[in-house]
């Protein structure tokens, strides 16, 4: 296997969810047509409540509730369940999955290093133990945990999803600065989990979502590989092609 070639960036500008997911469908994409890897973070405006590729959302959530409210909504491609995105660090990892060992072992990978970044800002956190599987119809992501994430004090810091295409994987996820999943409950058919916890809360004291994407990038920078800095012009007209997709109300209440 020749050397991992990595590109990793922080997109400082905040997007509507239709464009965050369209650019980690694209860098996946990318992944397994060019056989480098791909690694961003960024953040969300408007703030964006988001659904899992086979979550039933329909039958969860108040459609009507969530259009009086005003709320940006936008469905993933990768799995998982609901999300809230509003103060928070978002992490996409897109490359060939040999380079992780598989996409599960990548999963753990992953989490590990954004574990040790969350422990050298001084974050009691650790990884949430196995246990049973939760069923995309099983309520908020951060309502509980099922084994890998990222957890402080029993109560999940950090969530992720993954979808494999072909020889690559993607996986993004979600860090939580300050805002928890409250939002969640008023649209919510059901009551859901809390579970969650924010960073802010974990350490008692507020770290700038730079500081975060810094911290994070010097634990998967010890990773073997070539790195490069910055985001390849590749990306925005790969994008372009799943722009429709993820803004289609179809596709986002399509179950």
């Amino acid at each position: 296997m020749t050397e991992p070639r990595w590109h990793l960036w922080t997109d400082t500008v905040p997007g509507p969810g239709w464009r965050q997911m369209a650019v980690d469908q694209a860098l996946l994409d990318l992944a397994e047509q060019s056989g480098a890897g791909f690694i961003r973070f960024y953040h969300w405006e408007p703030w964006c409540l988001s659904f899992g590729r086979h979550e039933p959302a329909l039958g969860r959530y108040y459609r009507v509730r969530i259009e009086a409210l005003g709320l940006s909504v936008v469905r993933r491609p990768t799995g998982g369940r609901a999300v809230w995105h509003a103060r928070e660090l978002t992490y996409a990892v897109a490359a060939p999955s040999a380079w992780v060992g598989g996409a599960r072992a990548g999963f753990g990978r992953i989490h590990q290093a954004i574990l040790e970044a969350v422990q050298d800002l001084g974050g009691d956190a650790r990884l949430a133990p196995a246990a049973r599987p939760v069923g995309p119809g099983g309520g908020p992501c951060f309502g509980t945990s099922t084994g890998g994430e990222i957890v402080v004090a029993g109560r999940k810091l950090v969530g992720g999803a993954q979808l494999t295409q072909g020889s690559a994987f993607l996986q993004h996820g979600s860090l939580l600065l300050q805002d928890d999943q409250q939002q969640l409950a008023a649209v919510s058919r059901e009551p859901g989990g809390a579970g969650a916890i924010t960073l802010r809360e974990a350490l008692g004291r507020l770290v700038p979502f730079d500081t975060v994407a810094a911290a994070v990038a010097n634990r998967l920078r010890r990773w073997e590989g070539a790195w490069l800095e910055g985001r390849p012009a590749s990306v925005d007209q790969a994008a372009a092609g799943h722009e429709a997709r993820f803004r289609d109300p179809g596709w986002t209440w399509r179950r």
